[in-house]
């Protein structure tokens, strides 16, 4: 099946990423295999043990208050491409990337004969970022994949693919006019659809006209 093919081809972008995350931190490993004792916490301990016991009501008193322990936290879905509903969404497979794995997947999806349908963005100023949406689908049958890609909104800055899919490159430039996200690499990152002089992107947030 398709679907399964482009997963599997797309997941080994993450392998990397796995193998840093799934890595032991050695110093904590270490901690735990030599746990460092507290001489003030043992002479504490032994002046206790030399002391006569204390009385049941002096013994709640000295009880200390049980403190609700926090639920355990979920934990998160592991990175790699996730297959969503198309009835729902409108696209087969759901993938975010960091801006050097761009390229090497518009390569994979050019190999599996997949056509770039469009480029847009998202202006994420509370997170001071900005994400670069591709949208592709393939020749012979229906399967849409979504790259999504972050970039610093102070420097967004994403490499072309451009000479993977040539309609990539109108595509960059008016997501460059309205955005301000610079396509490292591109032949010709001119205005497209702003005034040759525009110093503007009229799509961030923040934009007053």
């Amino acid at each position: 099946m398709l679907l399964a093919k482009i997963k599997e081809a797309l997941s080994s972008l993450y392998e990397d990423i796995q193998v840093t995350q799934e890595a032991p931190d050695a110093a904590a490993a270490a901690a735990v295999e030599e746990p460092v004792v507290d001489a003030a916490a043992v002479d504490t301990a032994v002046i206790e043990e030399s002391q006569p016991e204390a009385g049941a009501a002096e013994q709640e008193e000295a009880k200390p208050e049980e403190v609700e322990e926090p639920a355990a936290d979920t934990a998160p879905d592991p990175p790699g491409p996730r297959e969503t509903e198309y009835k729902v969404k409108g696209y087969h497979l759901d993938v975010e990337l960091d801006p050097d794995k761009v390229v090497a997947a518009a390569e994979i999806l050019n190999r599996e004969n997949f056509f770039i349908e469009s480029i847009t963005g998202v202006d994420w100023i509370d997170e001071q970022q900005l994400e670069a949406v591709y949208d592709f689908n393939h020749f012979d049958e229906l399967c849409r994949v979504v790259i999504r890609s972050r970039t610093d909104r102070n420097n967004p800055e994403i490499p072309t693919i451009s000479h993977i899919f040539q309609g990539a490159n109108w595509h960059e430039r008016e997501t460059h006019d309205f955005f301000g996200i610079t396509f490292t690499g591109h032949p010709n990152l001119e205005p497209l659809l702003l005034p040759e002089d525009a110093d503007f992107h009229p799509l961030l947030k923040d934009f007053k006209a």
